[in-house]
């Protein structure tokens, strides 16, 4: 009991568990069974393979960093992160052996005796607490009659429906194939199988964590990068095929997997490279930052040079389907650095962006269509067009920030989004109908032209996105360092002493909405020109999400996060549309992720990293 009591074990419980309502819960949803169609290693494992292993395996890592904490042993650290292995495995381990006929038994026996292990084990706490045993007994009912209410609705369900998909409907063949790995007619050698190897993930887990710093990151960065390159591997492919011939590339994938021999090359020359960076990385950096300034500068403007020419190059050695994404990557890398000025640096929680973004499509559409619904028939191009499209969203953002300004917190989140609501009923509306063509929408845009040439492809279009995204990214840098941009990040950390040092908050709060709904015209204007019609169902409040989220993510006021938050939340879940099912799950559970381990983001700016290493925000709080 002293044992089961100690913090030691406790950790090990508690991970174990959590760990294994993870899988439980993946299988549940589906996402197994789905992840399970896209191999990562031809013939070796698949995306849903992975995920079995990866939960006890990082669980069993996180398990060993916390009993080295508590000062245990090599070898109970590894006993721990072997116990935490077959605990994430026992959850869906009893969930198969509950669903198969041989042994249904033993769910209606857990059913019967669920009910009074329950309510001994409440009154036992009771008793040990000093309590009376009239209480103890009263206690000992009263859990028994609530627990057996519960186990048996649940056992009549079970015998009206027959089996466990009537209540849990992913809970099926597929999903045990993949756990079973593909012994699902022999259930206990399967179950045997499935607990051995999430059993040796946890131990491998807590291995890595017991070895040397520099092979540890070496591994890390071979293991992750192998894996990333697997289950991208229909990216990967596209990209190469621009570059290598169809018979190396045959030696490479088949199809859109890796082949064995290619997983292994990567793995290695990841790690190897990985170990070198690790082992003198940081010598690298400190060398960088002795040099002269002058030379630091010159270094500088070789790296910006080279960046320069690879963005410029990247179409043509993507190809077109990954200038596509990289496409509608720019148009949110556009409102996540418009959005930023509002959030990021005025602190202005503005969720019915969608608003400016809604505003500079339907402008863009209107004037440049030659269908019915088109003013001008044309005569207005893409470029006479996108200032307007600017000056309407930004003429926008002033008459939705008018009433708002006075309110701060929750209460302007959520006035901005019944702005944002307000546009899409307004959109589909009988009243606009005449004009934006209601629930029919605008169509009919035509492409871009630029020096008579028709930008019609995705690697064409992607300038234009890049130019528009440089030229905002300028701005964004050009007022993080102006005097505008210094009130707008005092009135972000404290309103009221900004409003008593002389900063006239109504006007900067007032500019912060108009400027931010600025690039959110140009995003939507470019949108229309790339997709050709513009209907209302494109302007959901989920736009507004997910431009919140690409900046939490990256890093709030950081313009380098906003970059990395579209890719991880925009660009990746383009390139893995079958699991489209999931996208916003895996939106939450990343979001929940950042927010407990990581709360400044990927690339938080230097002053968030600031206030977070020195608890600023926590002192303010606690001050009021």
């Amino acid at each position: 009991m002293n044992l089961l009591r100690s913090q030691t074990s406790r950790a090990v419980l508690v991970l174990g568990l959590l760990s294994g309502a993870f899988i439980l819960f993946t299988g549940a949803v589906g996402m197994i069974a789905a992840f399970h169609e896209r191999e990562v290693v031809d013939r070796f494992i698949s995306l849903g393979q992975l995920l079995l292993l990866m939960a006890p395996f990082v669980t069993g890592y996180y398990a060993a960093s916390r009993l080295s904490a508590l000062g245990e042993g090599g070898a109970l650290i590894l006993a721990g992160g072997a116990a935490v292995g077959f605990l994430t495995a026992l959850p869906s381990i009893i969930l198969l052996l509950f669903n198969s006929e041989e042994f249904r038994f033993l769910l209606f026996l857990t059913l019967r005796l669920t009910p009074f292990v329950a309510a001994t084990a409440v009154a036992w706490q009771l008793r040990r607490a000093g309590a009376e045993m009239q209480a103890v007994i009263g206690t000992w009912l009263l859990v028994a009659a609530i627990v057996g209410i519960v186990t048996f609705s649940f056992a009549l369900i079970f015998e009206i429906k027959g089996d466990l998909r009537s209540v849990l409907v992913n809970i099926d063949r597929d999903w045990v194939e993949v756990v079973t790995f593909d012994n699902r007619k022999d259930l206990m050698r399967g179950i045997g199988i499935f607990a051995l190897v999430s059993i040796v993930a946890g131990i491998a887990g807590a291995m890595l964590h017991l070895m040397p710093a520099v092979p540890r990151r070496a591994l890390i960065y071979g293991l992750g990068i192998t894996a990333l390159i697997g289950a991208f591997g229909e990216t990967a492919r596209l990209i190469l095929q621009e570059n290598i011939d169809r018979d190396a590339l045959k030696e490479i994938f088949r199809r859109d997997t890796l082949r064995q021999n290619a997983a292994l090359t990567l793995f290695i020359i990841s790690t190897v490279a990985g170990f070198l960076w690790a082992m003198f990385g940081s010598q690298a950096r400190e060398r960088f930052r002795d040099i002269k300034a002058a030379q630091r500068r010159g270094l500088n403007i070789v790296g910006l040079v080279i960046f320069v020419a690879f963005m410029l190059m990247l179409p043509w050695l993507i190809g077109r389907t990954l200038s596509d994404v990289a496409v509608t990557i720019g148009i949110f890398v556009l409102m996540g650095l418009g959005l930023n000025i509002a959030i990021g640096l005025a602190g202005l929680l503005d969720l019915g962006y969608l608003t400016n973004y809604a505003v500079g499509a339907y402008i863009l559409a209107v004037l440049t269509s030659i269908g019915p619904l088109g003013l001008f028939k044309g005569t207005f191009t893409f470029w006479m067009v996108i200032p307007l499209a600017l000056l309407a969203a930004m003429f926008a953002g002033f008459i939705f920030a008018v009433p708002v300004l006075r309110m701060r917190g929750d209460y302007l989140a959520i006035a901005t989004l019944g702005f944002g609501e307000i546009i899409g009923k307004l959109a589909i509306s009988d009243w606009l109908k005449p004009l934006i063509g209601g629930a029919q929408g605008v169509q009919a845009i035509p492409k871009p032209i630029f020096l008579g040439t028709e930008l019609k492809n995705p690697e064409q279009l992607y300038y234009i996105v890049l130019v528009a995204s440089l030229v905002c990214l300028f701005v964004s840098i050009r007022l993080n360092n102006s005097r505008t941009g210094r009130q707008w990040m005092a009135i972000r950390e404290d309103e009221d002493v900004a409003t008593a040092m002389g900063i006239d908050t109504a006007r900067a709060k007032l500019l912060a909405f108009t400027l931010s709904a600025a690039t959110g015209g140009v995003a939507g204007a470019i949108f229309a020109a790339k997709v050709g019609t513009v209907f209302p169902n494109s302007f959901t409040v989920f736009i507004s999400i997910n431009v919140l989220s690409l900046i939490i993510v990256g890093g709030i006021a950081s313009n380098p996060g906003i970059v990395v938050g579209a890719i991880v939340l925009i660009g990746m879940p383009e390139l893995l549309r079958e699991f489209s099912d999931f996208r916003f799950l895996l939106y939450g559970a990343l979001l929940i992720l950042m927010m407990i381990k990581r709360p400044q983001g990927f690339i938080p700016s230097k002053i968030v990293t600031h206030e977070h290493r020195s608890g600023l925000k926590p002192k303010l709080a606690a001050a009021e």
